[in-house]
Parts: C-alpha cells; sequence; structure tokens
C-alpha cells in the first residue's frame, strides 16, 4: 500500500472549501476529473456509510470514520461496487481493504491549505498522481469562485 500526498493553497475559507468539496452538486463537478458523473450516495456524518459511484453504479464502498466539520475528514474505503453488489470480504479486498482517504483543511490567513493523503494499491499510483492534481484545480476553481 502507498500513502500519496496532495496539497493546494485555495483562497477562500475552510468551510467554503469544505461545503464546496462535499456539497452534492459541487461533488460532482471536482470529482468529474476521476470519471464523468461521479457521484455519491449516503452520509457524511461520522460512523455513515457512504457509497462512491460512476454513472454505470460501479464504484467504492467506505464509512465516514472521523468527520470535524472545517478541519478533517477521514473517510475508510471498505471494498468495491460491481453490478450493483458491495464486494468487502473477497480475498481481492482483503489485500488492500481497509484503506483511508484523509482531507485536512488548515486555515492560512484568508486561504485554506487542503493537504489530502490516500492509501492507494501499487496500481493506482500514476492514475492517482495524474488525477487529483486536476481534480483539485477544479476544486480551487470552484471555491475561488463561489468566495471566501
Amino acid at each position: 500500500m502507498h500513502t500519496l500526498e496532495f496539497t493546494v493553497l485555495i483562497d477562500a475559507s475552510p468551510s467554503t472549501v469544505w461545503n464546496t468539496m462535499l456539497q452534492d452538486k459541487t461533488y460532482r463537478l471536482w470529482t468529474a476529473a476521476f470519471t464523468e458523473g461521479s457521484h455519491y450516495v449516503g452520509s457524511w456524518e461520522q460512523g455513515a456509510r457512504i457509497q462512491f459511484l460512476d454513472p454505470k453504479g460501479g464504484g467504492m464502498t467506505a464509512v465516514i470514520a472521523e468527520n470535524r466539520p472545517y478541519e478533517y475528514i477521514s473517510i475508510k474505503m471498505l471494498g468495491y461496487i460491481e453490478n450493483g453488489v458491495e464486494d468487502t470480504e473477497s480475498e481481492a479486498i482483503r489485500a488492500w481493504a481497509p484503506a483511508y482517504e484523509n482531507y485536512t483543511f488548515t486555515p492560512r490567513g484568508a486561504s485554506t491549505e487542503l493537504r489530502i493523503d490516500v492509501q492507494v494499491t501499487p496500481d493506482f499510483v500514476d492514475y492517482m498522481q495524474d488525477t487529483y492534481p486536476r481534480a483539485l484545480e477544479i476544486l480551487k476553481s470552484l471555491c475561488e469562485q463561489s468566495g471566501s
């Protein structure tokens, strides 16, 4: 398992960055960098189940491990979803799950430093290193357009 770190400085308050990142409408916009039509089903509340899906219903299933509004959110990835069926117990899943995505929101004057730490298997390193910076540029643009 590899842990990748991505950081972006956004000219907006932590609450603006948080809300823009997690609200359904804007979530769909910035995560389109990963897969057009990306969306989630579920809740961002601590302890809640959440699914991250593509337009065909495939994706990942997770639980929100920690949620400190405007400061930190941790997503515990539990498995894949394929053809509407969750797999959290196969040997292939147990080889990597759980894996975490952690988002830290740090005030920097009138701006916010957003740091993402994401655990990925070796076969996803190149994809994430290419795609996450593009997704964060979209998120930065959305946040800065909405104002701080």
